[in-house]
């Protein structure tokens, strides 16, 4: 059962490293400002309404 999890962990980081390295490669940093912006009002408004 661990061995399951942990193949999924290791595919997750995987497919997560893919998908950034290609995003810096061909998105300017203007991009990535409003992308980095969009993620952390996402996680602020998942974080207000956990509690």
């Amino acid at each position: 059962m661990f061995w399951c999890r942990f193949r999924k962990i290791i595919a997750g980081i995987l497919m997560g490293f893919g998908v950034g390295v290609l995003l810096v490669l061909f998105l300017p940093p203007v991009a990535w400002i409003c992308i980095m912006g969009i993620g952390m009002l996402i996680g602020g408004i998942k974080f207000l309404f956990s509690k």
